[in-house]
């Protein structure tokens, strides 16, 4: 039987290259200059630090263009609130992918209200979606493409 997997990946590489241009760009900035503003990248996460809060939405909006300009989509980040004394601002952005169990709910339920000829189940961080022909699973494919979701999708290990 065909099947294919949805998952939520992230290019490892690709985000500490964002990271690493929108850093030099910080660099470049006449309004940045010698400021101390600075991203910085844990694993899942990346810090902006900046000497005022309104830098700090400037910095999201690099960001957010460098990860695009890299293939990578926005939505994979969640920024939460600033943070700021009088030295410093700074502001969190998680990095989410995987699919975690509610977001697997939502596929695999979005998939059965369809009524599509495909069974969809949950396996670990990914989404297995089975059916008897291809092309019921291509419909499966666009159906999702069309769909909202709070994180990027993609579609791997497509088999006949």
């Amino acid at each position: 039987m065909p099947t294919f997997d949805v998952v939520s990946e992230l290019d490892s590489h690709e985000v500490a290259n964002a990271v690493d241009q929108a850093n030099r760009e910080l660099a470049q900035r006449f309004d940045f200059k010698d400021s101390g503003a600075v991203f910085t990248l844990d694993e899942n996460t990346i810090l902006l630090e900046a000497p005022a809060e309104f830098q700090l939405k400037q910095m999201l909006d690099i960001l957010t263009t460098r990860l695009a300009k890299r293939s990578l989509d926005p939505k994979c980040m969640e920024a939460q609130d600033p943070q700021s004394n009088l030295a410093r601002a700074r502001q969190t952005v998680l990095l989410r992918h995987g699919i975690d169990v509610e977001s697997g709910k939502k596929i695999t339920r979005l998939i059965k209200d369809a009524k599509l000829k495909v069974q969809a189940s949950i396996q670990g961080d990914k989404v297995r979606v089975t059916g008897k022909k291809r092309d019921d699973l291509q419909e499966a494919i666009q159906l999702l493409r069309k769909s909202d979701f709070d994180r990027p999708l993609q579609f791997q290990n497509f088999r006949d």
